[in-house]
């Protein structure tokens, strides 16, 4: 399971003021926490300062990895504002994201083509939202044939089916879990991808329903999130979840979770 630690986001009034106050201390400990909590990536945003995301993005991926040992994924549909980024960042970094909405796919494929960097193509078109699994399939094979045509490794390519919440519509849960199941059986070695919190919208027990959302997503071959790392419970599900899809050998990593205690908040 691929962990990217989301918190890093503008849009969130704590890290939006520390941006914009230039905070290196906070935004650094922020991103520390994320990396000892388990994150793979660490996710930066800077998307609602118009005019100086570039600038505020590259900022931040430097104190990201002046405390952390990791890659970023840079969440940002402006190319510029992307190589700003990628000229000061330290190995193989992940683009969030490519859709097939024409302006946005053909900003980012040059940016993509014939790199090493991992990408979230997120299953959207001109035509808006996909509600059933056939819509994300026919969107997810056309990202995924346009970026292996551009030189692009099918397996850096991440696919997120797009969540939704199921407040608004009751199929929704399910037919993003079916077409991560269809998305991973028919592209060999494509990986799956979601920011999750979106399933949960308008719903009273928020973190409880993203928690089951998960593992049921996991068990369907779901192998990469966009989560909070600092959420015991999360993290600790994710890992169980692999156990039981058959994703751990022998358990190695579930007891490896229990000898670094991390079950330990369950009392």
């Amino acid at each position: 399971m691929l962990v990217v630690g989301e918190l890093i986001n503008a849009s969130r009034k704590a890290i939006g003021e520390a941006i914009k106050a230039q905070d290196a201390e906070y935004i650094r400990k922020i991103a520390k926490d994320e990396f000892e909590a388990g994150a793979d990536y660490i996710d930066v945003n800077a998307g609602i300062f118009v005019g100086k995301e570039a600038e505020y993005l590259q900022w931040l991926v430097k104190n990201v990895q002046e405390v952390v040992d990791a890659p970023c994924c840079i969440d940002s549909p402006d190319p510029k504002a992307i190589d700003a980024a990628l000229s000061v960042h330290k190995g193989t970094a992940m683009i969030n994201s490519i859709s097939l909405e024409k302006e946005r796919y053909d900003a980012l494929i040059p940016v993509v083509a014939g790199t090493d960097l991992r990408v979230v193509a997120l299953c959207m078109s001109d035509d808006g939202m996909p509600e059933t699994m056939d819509q994300r399939l026919k969107i997810a094979e056309k990202l995924i044939d346009g970026l292996v045509k551009n030189n692009v490794p099918i397996n850096n390519i991440y696919v997120d089916p797009l969540v939704q919440p199921i407040s608004t519509n009751s199929t929704f849960a399910v037919e993003f879990i079916n077409s991560v199941e269809a998305i991973m059986t028919r592209f060999k070695g494509v990986h799956t991808m979601c920011g999750l919190s979106n399933v949960s919208y308008g719903l009273p027990v928020r973190k409880f329903m993203n928690q089951a959302f998960a593992i049921m997503a996991i068990g369907k071959g779901l192998d990469g999130l966009i989560i909070n790392p600092l959420d015991k419970m999360m993290m600790a599900s994710l890992v169980t979840a692999e156990a039981l899809a058959g994703r751990d050998d022998f358990c190695v990593n579930y007891l490896k979770a229990y000898r670094n205690k991390q079950f330990d908040f369950l009392g």
